[in-house]
């Protein structure tokens, strides 16, 4: 980049909107590890056509890089259902119905800006400020990116309110304007709580996170009729043997789970994600995760905590939404599988990027101000399986009692 190209210069915008957006999804986060590439409409249209994927019910994604609008469509086929016919029977008039539920994500705009001030404005060139500021927002524009997932899929914002949030707390006016789509609890059959608890506020001090947890979820995952469909990884030689979750801890309830596992068993823990990790290179298998029971689980940087006595989301058997007293200090561990999450983005004006990048000078040139647009929304995917129950399609909640860790 020349650095005489003056504020707002169509070059500056063009290559800055792109490396800023490209900065932000890069940065090493909690969606960069669980991100894949997005079928195009004309894609997605041949895997259906094809109908002999394993991974159905199907998403569908409309590509709004080529349209205007600010919904994207998706639609979840479900599995057809019943009997052969066998022999010479006349098949006429048996045919199983592809049943499908839609829903729509919406988008919007977000915008976020720096000031560089009038004294660093006359002491540093235009092209040092660019990249201060393309750095400062970038590195902003995705912790909100990792946040808005976060709380997406776990159901919640809860009342964690550190000063790394970019997402407000619920009961802030902003919050639903931010989230852009409804932010949706966990559905019933996706919910499960540590230990013998069968709700939020049936946990106690005794219910923290233990290995038994994991077994748990995971033989109810084998159990279900419509499980989440799990984590396929390019170049993953046991995806088909030995299908791969992945669990999404807080830091308290990883310093639960090492503490309530001996020695032995927390060194198979590790070992046994180097192995299935060492098969391949994946961001999911980077650090120090673990694994048990097919299960890959990794620590959070922050989470969805909900203290002793505040109020959490929860759907009843009517399908209503009732707010629920937390019995003790919980956090909310995510399980996830494929497609749990539809993200999408739009192109941002007539520039045809995903991002826009904007500066110009103000206080009679004294200051240099720039910002960064983009066109986003967010909604975890859900689907109403054959029960007619809403369903999850690829992401369970388990909630446990997770103490700080100097209790």
């Amino acid at each position: 980049m020349s650095t005489n190209l003056p504020a707002g210069h169509p070059l500056a915008r063009k290559a800055f909107s792109v490396a800023a957006f490209a900065e932000t999804q890069r940065k090493p986060s909690f969606r960069r590890n669980l991100t894949g590439p997005a079928p195009t409409q004309a894609q997605a249209e041949s895997k259906l056509k094809g109908q002999t994927t394993a991974d159905m019910p199907f998403v569908r994604v409309t590509d709004l890089t080529k349209g205007g609008g600010d919904t994207v469509s998706v639609d979840l086929f479900n599995i057809i259902k019943g009997k052969p016919v066998m022999g010479d029977r006349k098949i006429a008039g048996k045919m199983m119905g592809l049943t499908f539920s839609s829903m729509d994500i919406r988008l919007d705009q977000y915008r976020a800006g720096v000031d560089s001030g009038g004294r660093m404005a006359q002491q540093r060139t235009l092209h040092r400020l660019r990249s201060i500021a393309k750095s400062n927002l970038a590195g902003y524009g995705a912790r909100l990116e990792d946040q808005l997932c976060l709380v997406h899929v776990g159901g919640a914002r809860g009342y964690d309110d550190g000063e790394d949030w970019a997402v407000p707390l619920a009961d802030d006016p902003a919050f639903s304007e931010i989230m852009v789509n409804d932010v949706l609890p966990p559905t019933i059959n996706r919910r499960f709580f540590g230990g013998d608890a069968d709700s939020v506020d049936a946990l106690a001090n005794t219910d923290l996170l233990t290995l038994d947890d994991i077994d748990r979820i995971r033989a109810e995952i084998d159990d279900m009729v419509f499980p989440p469909q799990p984590i396929r990884i390019e170049g993953d030689p046991a995806a088909d043997e030995e299908p791969l979750y992945c669990m999404y801890v807080t830091g308290r309830q990883w310093h639960s789970l090492q503490t309530a596992t001996g020695d032995q068993a927390w060194r198979t823990f590790l070992q046994n994600a180097h192995n299935r990790g060492s098969m391949f290179k994946h961001p999911l298998f980077m650090g120090s995760p673990g694994m048990w029971n097919g299960i890959v689980i990794k620590k959070m940087n922050r989470g969805i905590r909900f203290p002793a006595g505040s109020l959490v989301a929860e759907y009843q058997a009517n399908g209503s939404i009732s707010q629920v007293p937390a019995a003790v200090d919980t956090d909310r561990a995510i399980v996830l599988g494929a497609q749990a999450l539809g993200e999408v983005y739009g192109a941002h004006g007539k520039s045809g990027y995903h991002a826009n990048w904007h500066e110009e000078w103000t206080d009679h040139q004294n200051v240099l101000e720039c910002s960064l647009a983009f066109m986003a929304g967010k909604s975890k995917i859900r689907f109403k399986n054959g029960a007619g129950e809403w369903t999850d399609h690829g992401v369970m909640t388990l909630d446990t009692y997770a103490p700080a860790p100097s209790a």
